[in-house]
């Protein structure tokens, strides 16, 4: 066995024990910690020192794109003005490996006189066989959560491995099942991540659609000569049919093309009402450009209508406006 499928296995089998343990003898406590965080009026304050820090700082940000309100706090600033952060009405989830990391300690008098809730993720909670006490932060928080390991994955035991991946995996397990307790939905994670790649996959079809003069409209009542020149000048390949601001019908290049095969140069005589495609493909203003795309492709189309109640037209989504977002 390599080193480094050495280091993976320990780390799997330390989270595998977890999973054991939020299943058993730590369901009662992890249950308690949800119920603490969901009656938490203010934010989730995280605070922990070293790799324990680190894996704090991505856990506030977990909790906070999953709608749980929170901030990391780094605790050897906290003792020089910036536990001024942590307001009656938060709750401060602390990490630390061995449970007496001193800067930390050094928080709780305030932390109690506050009276903010303490969760702790420690790898010494519980008091072993031969009897010595839990350890300082376990005690003094109302919820103490067993991230313990058997062994750290370095090679001289020292180095936080497991143990940071075994606290990772606990944070995440309380950030998801937050987030599934609140309702937390894919328009809300939305919300929370605008930019990037995530963001334009994200993106709503009302950042993105045609609306106003830039869309082409006609009426049923309008001659197809008409309706040709519509869409040319609106260049989007496509017309919306629309009684009052109602969409009835489109049409399409495509369907023009159909429609001179079968008609030739009499088409002109007839109206866009009856040469129109009737319930045509429609997506919401709130949609996501992402499931926009997947549409288009299902049906092999270029366009979609974009509508509102009533099935009011509220404008165009072109193809060519999700490769501009890089959807393409």
């Amino acid at each position: 066995m390599t080193t480094g499928e050495n280091v993976v296995r320990i780390e799997a089998e330390a989270l595998h024990r977890l999973a054991d343990r939020i299943a058993g003898p730590m369901a009662a406590e992890f249950a308690r910690a949800l119920e603490l965080i969901l009656a938490c009026a203010g934010r989730v304050v995280v605070t922990g020192m070293g790799k324990s820090g680190l894996i704090g700082r991505k856990l506030a940000a977990t909790f906070a794109s999953t709608g749980t309100p929170a901030l990391y706090l780094h605790p050897a600033e906290a003792l020089h003005g910036d536990l001024g952060m942590v307001m009656r009405g938060d709750l401060v989830l602390a990490l630390s490996a061995s449970g007496e990391t001193a800067e930390i300690l050094e928080l709780l008098p305030t932390i109690k006189r506050l009276g903010v809730p303490l969760i702790s993720l420690t790898g010494d909670c519980l008091a072993p066989a031969n009897g010595h006490p839990a350890s300082s932060l376990a005690q003094a928080a109302e919820v103490a959560l067993d991230c313990s390991i058997d062994k750290e994955a370095c090679a001289l035991g020292l180095a936080p491995t497991a143990s940071t991946t075994t606290m990772l995996a606990l944070g995440d397990a309380l950030a998801v099942e937050l987030s599934e307790r609140r309702g937390f939905r894919a328009e809300d994670f939305a919300d929370l991540h605008p930019g990037g790649k995530l963001g334009k996959r994200l993106a709503r079809v009302s950042q993105l659609m045609h609306s106003g003069d830039s869309v082409p409209r006609v009426t049923p009542q309008t001659k197809m000569g008409d309706v040709i020149l519509e869409m040319s000048r609106k260049g989007l390949g496509i017309a919306a049919v629309t009684e009052g601001e109602r969409l009835v019908g489109v049409l399409s290049d495509g369907d023009l093309r159909r429609l001179l095969e079968h008609h030739g140069k009499d088409l002109l005589d007839l109206t866009a009402g009856e040469c129109m495609t009737k319930n045509p493909r429609t997506i919401a203003a709130d949609g996501f450009a992402a499931a926009a795309l997947d549409l288009m492709e299902q049906k092999k189309i270029t366009s979609l209508m974009v509508v509102g109640a009533g099935n009011e037209l509220l404008g165009v989504l072109h193809l060519h406006d999700l490769w501009g977002m890089q959807l393409v």
